[in-house]
């Protein structure tokens, strides 16, 4: 008699049904496990048989194989221990026929029978209320498996879970963990000076625009980036749904807490296409993936290996990370919004260009390192100056993230029920497809007359030019105005240059 239970298989975020099937046979003692699984799978039979003797339990005298199936299907990571532990109890009489058949198990063993930590406990749990299953997994995953709204029993370990099959102490169901608003993030108020430099962030968050700020060492570029998240809206119930599985899958969800505050990461020059895009032996997701719904900073931007800037150019466009194997294809939702800081050049500029030793070719070779078709996909485009000692003597400024954060909202609310009328979906201006910028970025004529005599000026490409418009339409929202006009055209325009020897349009151009 097979004996059988339910476990998963992670693909991206999405965790795939496998049935764990047991058998026993007459014959030499052997213990098999198929089913395509990697060498971290295949290494769980000594786990379970080190778990059963610690249990005082003897294996049996015989040979069992484990089939994992689908077989076609590539079975990775070390959560396969506990199903393959519990079918085996129910093989050998330990549990009782049957126990299992409205239950799926994720868990890693150890030697002494406790169940180990493992990463995606919330998708398994996710996709096991979805098959009316009750979800059992170690205790430290409880809090966060129980977000999923289903029945899940956190178990410490196997000894725990054979005395709730045999009814001697029932497991509680698990509670899910905290949520909260309360991480600290820095204030625009601390930032003093930069007023054009905190307007173009106030339009980047409202349109959710990607970013790049050019200045020299020490002028706030940085600072200004981690105030971003304070001005953006909280993640709603389904983004942060999202956002957490993939923490939950990269395992950073610490005890199950959840946070609706936006992603925030910053990784290092350093960082390789794999770290960045996602990737390695098991395919985890990388910065683009983790930072879904959030920002992705990269400080100084031409110290990056163009190789891995390159990389992030479909992620940008597409919404999602898509990591290629010989057998399969891995997808994480990377929706993410890119603000980028670089130095004019390789000397930092300074508060004087003066101090450049080789201007202006220092210049065109720094930033020449960042290729034009990922600088394309780039909106808004600043010059940070320096900060005089007279800027910092300056009383700390009247508004600051909370004020700025209000008219953000605002300026999304409208964007939301705006593209929710044509689409059914919640959407920002810089999501908006053609369609989308041919009924709402349109400006009035003046304005587009604007736009058509910039674009021969600036050779925007079919890219930039609905880029330009996406922009226009978010300052209009800021401005409270249903028709995007010359002065939000112009605007626009104001933030659209190459950063690579091409000046910003002309101020005859702009005039409105």
């Amino acid at each position: 008699m097979v004996s059988r239970t339910t476990t998963f298989a992670f693909e991206g975020v999405t965790a795939n049904p496998v049935d764990v099937q047991v058998q026993l046979f007459n014959g030499q003692p052997h213990f098999a496990i198929v089913g395509l699984a990697d060498k971290a799978v295949a290494e769980s039979k000594e786990r379970v048989r080190a778990a059963f003797a610690a249990l005082g339990l003897s294996f049996p005298p015989k040979r069992i194989v484990v089939n994992l199936a689908p077989a076609d299907l590539p079975k990775e990571g070390s959560h396969y221990d506990l199903a393959i532990a519990l079918a085996l109890l129910q093989a050998i009489d330990v549990i009782p026929t049957g126990a299992l058949d409205d239950l799926a198990a994720i868990g890693e063993l150890s030697l002494d029978g406790h169940i180990a930590i493992i990463p995606g406990a919330l998708p398994a749990a996710m996709a096991a209320e979805a098959m009316d299953k009750t979800l059992i997994c170690p205790e430290a995953c409880g809090p966060e498996a129980a977000w999923s709204g289903g029945h899940v029993l956190a178990a410490k370990s196997l000894m725990a879970l054979i005395s709730h099959f045999k009814g001697n102490q029932q497991i509680p169901a698990a509670k899910a963990g905290e949520l909260t608003d309360n991480i600290a993030i820095p204030d625009l108020k601390d930032v003093k000076g930069q007023e054009g430099a905190k307007r173009a962030l106030e339009i980047a968050a409202a349109g959710g625009h990607n970013l790049l700020m050019i200045g020299p060492p020490g002028s706030g570029k940085s600072m200004l980036a981690q105030r971003l998240a304070g001005i953006l809206p909280p993640l709603s119930a389904h983004e942060l749904l999202e956002v957490s599985q993939i923490q939950s899958i990269a395992g950073v969800l610490e005890k199950g807490k959840l946070s609706r505050v936006r992603p925030f990461r910053s990784p290092h020059h350093s960082a390789s296409m794999a770290a960045l895009v996602g990737g390695g032996i098991k395919a985890r997701p990388g910065e683009v993936s983790l930072a879904h719904h959030g920002v992705l900073f990269l400080d100084e931007i031409p110290e990056f290996s163009g190789q891995v800037l390159d990389s992030l150019r479909q992620p940008l466009e597409n919404g999602e990370a898509v990591i290629s194997r010989a057998n399969r294809h891995v997808r994480y939702p990377s929706r993410f919004q890119l603000i980028a800081a670089a130095n004019p050049c390789k000397c930092g500029g300074g508060p004087s260009e003066s101090l450049c030793r080789r201007k202006p070719a220092c210049k065109a070779d720094y930033m020449g390192r960042v290729s034009g078709p990922f600088l394309d996909r780039i909106d808004l485009f600043i010059d940070v100056p320096a900060v005089t000692a007279m800027d910092l003597t300056l009383p700390p400024p009247t508004e600051g993230s909370a004020e700025v954060a209000e008219r953000v909202s605002k300026a999304r609310l409208l964007q939301e029920e705006r593209y929710r009328e044509v689409s059914g979906a919640r959407r920002l201006n810089v999501d908006a497809d053609t369609q989308a910028i041919d009924a709402f970025c349109t400006p009035e004529q003046s304005g587009l007359d604007l736009l058509m005599q910039a674009a021969q000026k600036l050779n925007l490409s079919a890219r930039g030019y609905h880029r330009v418009l996406k922009v226009s339409r978010t300052i209009a929202d800021l401005d409270g105005s249903q028709l995007v006009r010359r002065i939000h055209v112009a605007e626009a325009l104001n933030y659209r240059y190459r950063p690579i020897g091409l000046p910003k349009v002309s101020h005859d151009i702009l005039k409105v």
